[in-house]
């Protein structure tokens, strides 16, 4: 069942979407070679509790930590901890935070150093192709509008979008209805209404799609070993243009 909120709601969500985005601009700040994922995921939890709110993540079915951290053909799911971020890197952080009983949730990949230009035109056709599907997150559009502008997008440019694990709707909970796949038939799914909030997040290989869990049971990583970029933000639904919860 897809959860409409009220404006009232959606102000309490625009907090917990900030403290997402300043929690990203934090880490990019702190990212260079020789750092490790625990250290970031430290500055990371720090803050988010600083600002009086919760990281979500953590203990998240069982996630051990406050951010995700995944590097190079790392798609979703990395865990922080020692590996140390090498120039030439390209890592993806993905951030949830909860306050006052609502979430924000939002991602980002980042380059370590001096990063090739292939994974610098992977990490911006992944960004372009959240704002491709983000034209069509107005009321009157169907859910696979969106979907259907990302993966036009993003194919268009060589790459292909991970099939397996998509967005969601966004509030009290985490994951709420409805799923948003960046795949699919355009003009298919329910209608768009003010007061819907989700997590819409591109998930973009330079390679094939396909992709698979390894042993930890979290980390998800390419299954050809090319490198993944991520991009996210919780958005909601208006009167009119859609309004990104998770910018400051």
């Amino acid at each position: 069942m897809i959860i409409l909120k009220s404006q009232r709601e959606i102000e309490i969500m625009k907090k917990a979407g900030r403290i997402v985005a300043l929690t990203l601009e934090k880490i990019k700040q702190a990212l260079k070679p020789g750092i490790t994922t625990g250290e970031l995921d430290q500055i990371a939890e720090e803050f988010i509790l600083s600002q009086g709110a919760y990281p979500t993540f953590k203990g998240y079915r069982g996630f051990p930590a406050a951010i995700c951290t995944s590097i190079n053909e790392e798609v979703v799911h990395g865990i922080p901890g020692l590996r140390t971020l090498k120039d030439g890197d390209i890592i993806s952080i993905d951030v949830g935070a909860s306050i006052e009983g609502y979430n924000g949730d939002a991602a980002r990949t980042f380059a370590v150093g001096n990063v090739a230009k292939e994974a610098m035109n992977l990490i911006e056709a992944t960004r372009a192709s959240f704002f491709q599907g983000l034209a069509f997150a107005k009321q009157g559009f169907r859910l696979s509008d969106i979907s259907h502008a990302i993966q036009t997008y993003v194919e268009g440019r060589g790459y292909s979008v991970v099939r397996d694990y998509v967005g969601h709707g966004i509030g009290r909970k985490m994951h709420e209805d409805p799923q948003i796949p960046n795949y699919g038939l355009p003009h298919r799914g329910p209608r768009l209404k003010r007061g819907m909030t989700l997590a819409i997040e591109p998930m973009v290989n330079a390679g094939g799609y396909e992709v698979y869990t390894l042993e930890n049971r979290w980390t998800v990583v390419t299954k050809d070993g090319s490198l993944s970029a991520h991009y996210e933000n919780t958005i909601a639904i208006t009167d009119s243009e859609p309004e990104i919860l998770t910018l400051f």
